[in-house]
């Protein structure tokens, strides 16, 4: 409870005064009896009349304490909040060509990168995220969906030697981007994840992220590779797999135009630390939004102060023309 004129309660200060002033009347209004002895009065209990004869003043203090508090207009309050949660639209779009066994990620490229997809996912419970995979050719592993355990588990099951080997980023951008063009969300990311130059497909990246500009689809790209400028990768020979150094080729410069082209960001991931702050950094750019309506409903109290005030006036003037009556 709340009150709408807090100032009037300093009237409370006069109670102390009134209590004063009262003790004061009563002592000086005192009767002298004369007496040669007390003996006759030895004994005598007071009657009800003496203990109730400062009942009329402590209903009267009552009464006056109930009227400022009415004065100062008390109030309760009831607030509540709506809160709609607008999610984005995101479409992972992942390499699985050959080249994502390199071994200069822990345990290697491929295996990096679904760690920190799932983390991702984990994070952004109220968005529709999807799942594109691409090499040579390019396939939708999972829709935009709120079902994020469903998307977990094509998270999982996707790997290199699914598809034709090579790398056709331009495919994989185009089948995003059909995923999210017809979405009715306001935000729609794509983040594109390779290790590789485009090499496949009849689309090129370039091309595939003017198609993304209509639709407002902004692309976040994501190079993985060594910075030294080589990577051990298994290499399958007569004797088992062997490990051999190959040459990083990632083609930077694309990206960087893909990413500006779109008003996304292009980020480079040499290993598995700078990967995970890569996506922490996408995580808290892409916010969710979340709108919050508040409503208060004030209710007026102060009629009840007063109706209890009356009812104290009222039992002080019953009392006075009653059982304290005084009479002649």
């Amino acid at each position: 409870m709340t009150f709408l004129h807090p100032k009037i309660l300093y009237l409370l200060l006069l109670l102390p005064a009134c209590l004063a002033w009262y003790i004061y009347r009563r002592r000086e209004g005192y009767g002298t009896l004369l007496s040669p002895s007390i003996t006759p009065l030895e004994g005598l209990a007071p009657g009800p009349r003496v203990w109730l004869r400062h009942l009329p003043f402590a209903l009267r203090l009552g009464a006056l304490t109930l009227v400022i508090l009415a004065l100062a207009r008390p109030q309760s309050h009831n607030a509540w909040s709506e809160q709609d949660v607008e999610g984005i639209d995101i479409m992972l779009t992942m390499d699985i060509s050959t080249s994502m066994e390199a071994m200069d990620f822990e345990p290697n490229r491929m295996e990096a990168a679904r760690a920190v997809a799932l983390e991702f996912v984990k994070h952004r419970t109220s968005d529709n995220i999807g799942l594109v995979a691409f090499a040579g050719e390019s396939f939708t592993a999972c829709p935009l969906t709120t079902d994020h355990a469903s998307l977990i588990n094509r998270l999982q099951e996707i790997a290199p030697g699914m598809i034709e080997d090579r790398t056709a980023i331009g495919l994989g951008l185009v089948t995003a981007i059909n995923r999210l063009k017809d979405s009715p969300t306001n935000s729609k990311v794509i983040i594109l994840l390779t290790d590789g130059v485009n090499n496949a497909g009849e689309i090129s990246p370039r091309t595939a992220a003017e198609l993304a500009v209509p639709y407002g689809i902004v692309i976040y790209c994501v190079g993985m590779g060594s910075a030294t400028g080589a990577a051990p990768v298994p290499m399958p020979s007569i004797f088992g797999p062997v490990v051999r150094n190959q040459p990083v080729e990632l083609d930077e410069d694309t990206m960087r135009q893909i990413a500006e082209l779109t008003g996304g960001a292009y980020f480079r991931a040499t290993d598995n630390e700078s990967l995970g702050e890569i996506y922490t950094k996408i995580d808290t750019l892409e916010k969710t939004k979340l709108r919050t309506r508040s409503y208060q409903a004030v209710y007026e109290q102060y009629q009840l102060f007063v109706l209890l005030a009356l009812a104290l006036l009222l039992l002080e003037l019953v009392l006075r023309n009653t059982i304290l009556r005084i009479r002649p």
